[in-house]
């Protein structure tokens, strides 16, 4: 699938391994692709973020955002409210965790290289059933919309697709899977590139 992708693309890839890698994790997720995407600029993604009110210079509000819902070991806002609804207080069990831990204990990184079973890393990261997920996403999302290679564009719309942080995130930010499809698919300036 990876001989699909383009130049962009491989770099949106390239750059979820390396934000995974500086976390000290050893699985890429849906936030290191995300994260990945904030930092392209003079691609479609990038433009596609931009014409929706988020320019490179105003992303760190949605890294901070992300960054939060790692804390809360992925949780949606959806998932901490229903736990509310139960009775259960998120935000006081991470202050705990963290209390104990040390800060983003929660989010699964260990910045010792070492695993949640205490041995150490080896090698790199591999991705992540979630990540996969976008990766098969964005490749039905090109096939979607007969694009003969798979683009940043489409790993974004992948990640808007499919629920979790990263789309509540973007979607707080004015980015849908709505908004993307359109702002890509319904005139022809957005296609060029």
């Amino acid at each position: 699938m990876f001989e699909r992708f383009t130049k962009d693309a491989r770099e949106v890839v390239r750059g979820a391994f390396a934000h995974c890698e500086n976390a000290g994790g050893g699985t890429v997720g849906p936030e290191h692709l995300l994260l990945a995407l904030l930092d392209r600029e003079a691609s479609r993604g990038s433009f596609a973020l931009a014409a929706l009110g988020l320019p490179p210079e105003r992303r760190e509000p949605v890294r901070e955002a992300l960054e939060e819902a790692r804390r809360r070991a992925g949780l949606s806002r959806a998932d901490t409210d229903a736990l509310a609804d139960l009775g259960i207080d998120v935000s006081a069990i991470v202050s705990r965790v963290e209390e104990a831990h040390g800060v983003g204990a929660m989010s699964g990184d260990r910045r010792d290289g070492t695993r949640r079973d205490g041995r150490r890393w080896s090698g790199r990261p591999a991705f992540g059933r979630d990540a996969k997920d976008v990766l098969e996403k964005s490749l039905r999302m090109a096939l979607a919309h007969r694009d003969r290679q798979i683009g940043d564009e489409h790993l974004l719309l992948a990640l808007t697709a499919r629920p979790g942080p990263p789309a509540e995130v973007l979607a707080d930010h004015g980015v849908s899977h709505a908004s993307l499809t359109r702002v890509l698919y319904a005139g022809g300036e957005a296609q060029a590139g």
